[in-house]
């Protein structure tokens, strides 16, 4: 049976195995401990009977006025542990708590080449909002897809009204 709990400071020593992954995200620990400390109700983690961590979420709630939202900072769940849900099961927390601090919506950033993740996210409800250029830098730089899905506070789902041209970083607000 998996145990969805907050995230505590001592998995950050645990949790290497679910992001080895080329698609998922790994931060310093100032960011890690950032999140833990100032939005630890958007940190959760997934964990096995046997204590393996099989996956986590790190969010946060940002914006002012209609763009208040939840955001979808990092999601991702052990090769071994995928195909069980777990994804949606932690989005649906953060989606949770979202709703309950009034947000309007969930947004999150995904590569345009992580098919798998975008068809999930849709499955799950979200739309691609925008297109944003070259959002990962390496080699080569990739753009992402701002994917959205509106919260109950959001009743004309104004917030996923998709815009038609991309934007660049420093047009995000």
């Amino acid at each position: 049976m998996t145990n969805i709990r907050p995230f505590c400071l001592n998995d950050l020593f645990r949790f290497n195995n679910v992001n080895l992954d080329p698609f998922t995200e790994t931060y310093g620990l100032n960011f890690y401990l950032q999140y833990l400390t100032h939005w630890p109700e958007y940190f959760q983690v997934a964990e096995a009977p046997n204590g393996d961590i099989m996956g986590y979420i790190m969010g946060k709630i940002e914006g002012n006025g209609n763009n208040w939202h939840g955001h979808v900072t990092a999601l991702t769940v052990a090769p071994q542990y995928r195909r069980l849900n777990l994804a949606g099961k932690l989005m649906s927390g953060l989606e949770y708590i979202s709703e309950k601090k009034q947000a309007y919506f969930v947004d999150l950033f995904v590569r345009v080449s992580n098919v798998v993740a975008i068809e999930m996210y849709k499955k799950l409800g979200y739309s691609v909002y925008r297109t944003v250029l070259e959002y990962y830098t390496g080699d080569p730089d990739e753009d992402a897809y701002d994917m959205r899905k509106a919260m109950p506070r959001d009743v004309d789902k104004l917030s996923i009204i998709p815009l038609q041209h991309p934007v660049t970083l420093d047009e995000l607000e």
